[in-house]
């Protein structure tokens, strides 16, 4: 299993950007096959100071193997969900993969 967590920013990070990217990330796995698992959702403030808070959206998805992630990353559909949602909404992205 491998699994694949991206966290974004947004310049609203309480706004219409945000919500719109939440809702393209919930719609584009209902699209594309692989996937064993798929989360994503809104930061939750946290009184913490080891918990960063600071984002908007993040999405974990577990795929069974890295083959399986890889034809994920170059499905067309994910090429566009990159270009018109996360391209656009997100000031800053950050990525980790773990097995």
């Amino acid at each position: 299993m491998l699994t694949h967590v991206v966290v974004f920013w947004t310049d609203k990070p309480h706004g219409e950007a945000r919500d719109k990217l939440l809702a393209a990330t919930r719609e584009l796995l209902t699209q594309i096959p692989g996937p064993v698992e798929f989360r994503s959702g809104m930061a939750v403030p946290s009184p913490r100071g080891v918990v960063d808070d600071s984002f908007a959206v993040a999405l974990a998805i577990t795929f069974p193997d890295r083959d399986t992630m890889m034809a994920f990353r170059r499905h067309p559909l994910h090429t566009k969900f990159v270009e018109e949602y996360v391209m656009k909404l997100s000031a800053r992205r950050v990525a980790y993969d773990f097995g």
